[in-house]
């Protein structure tokens, strides 16, 4: 399944098997009302904490669920940072060899400040709101990654909406939620 820019919205939210298109998300971004604009891109790196030579990671995501909550990460930005533009939140799943891309997430705003402090906290958040789960292989094996943890909500500002994803799924792990699924 590949990812295009969205029509009209200024939300691009997706999960893909594809490589990322880091360009076109770099070109999505660009507002002529802002001025700045940030753009994280997370790759495969050759290593992890006591695992050295990592050659791939394997992304493996529960699909129903990623896409909703992205959407709800982008929504919670948007209450965070009112004046912010457009933003990007996409994740690769499957086989990635060290160097390709697994994530990018770009934000646009008026000022710099704004759109770094979003993209930081688009990124933190994707990385402990999302059902998305990494298998790494290195030169001494291939296991689940050992940073993983439970599955977490979406974090609303003191004013902001209520929950915009279902509790059901807060502090599940992979496991727990891919038997939920069968």
């Amino acid at each position: 399944m590949g990812l295009d820019p969205p029509d009209g919205r200024d939300d691009w939210v997706g999960i893909t098997a594809d490589t990322l298109p880091l360009g076109a998300v770099a070109v999505f971004v660009e507002r002529p009302d802002c001025g700045a604009s940030v753009m994280f891109t997370g790759s495969v790196r050759n290593h992890s904490e006591g695992r050295p030579g990592v050659r791939s990671l394997e992304y493996e995501a529960y699909d129903e669920e990623v896409t909703p909550r992205l959407g709800a990460i982008a929504a919670e930005a948007r209450v965070r940072w009112p004046a912010l533009g457009r933003l990007a939140l996409l994740h690769r799943t499957g086989v990635l060899n060290v160097g390709e891309a697994s994530v990018v997430v770009a934000t646009s705003a008026p000022h710099r400040a704004e759109a770094f402090d979003a993209a930081r906290f688009c990124i933190d958040t994707l990385k402990a709101t999302t059902p998305i789960w990494k298998r790494e292989a290195w030169d001494g094996g291939e296991d689940w990654s050992a940073c993983a943890s439970p599955v977490a909500e979406v974090p609303h500002a003191p004013s902001g909406p209520v929950a915009l994803v279902p509790e059901r799924n807060e502090g599940r792990s992979r496991e727990q939620l891919r038997g939920e699924a069968q």
